[in-house]
């Protein structure tokens, strides 16, 4: 079975930052899983997800979303390292 390149680039990501993750305290995961975008970014986000449905990016906006959705990515990834880490020190 083949794996595309978005499960290349986050099994990437997963080996990438799993020391990041280890280097967390609970106080550090709990910040981290909590982690949210600010309102403006948030509604920049869900205009060009919208724009990007309905077909209507332009080239500079497919790139700004495409950098969102790296980092979101990423972040995505340290969030679940720190939902881990938390529910390991709440079993203890």
């Amino acid at each position: 079975m083949a794996v595309d390149s978005a499960g290349h680039e986050a099994n990437f990501l997963v080996r990438l930052l799993v020391p990041i993750g280890e280097c967390m305290t609970p106080e550090v995961a709990k910040k981290m899983a909590d982690l949210r975008a600010d309102p403006d970014t948030q509604a920049r986000v869900d205009e060009l997800a919208d724009k990007c449905t309905e077909g209507e990016l332009t080239a500079e906006e497919r790139a700004e979303y495409e950098s969102y959705v790296h980092v979101t990515r990423v972040i995505g990834v340290l969030q679940a390292q720190a939902r881990s880490i938390l529910s390991r020190h709440s079993a203890t």
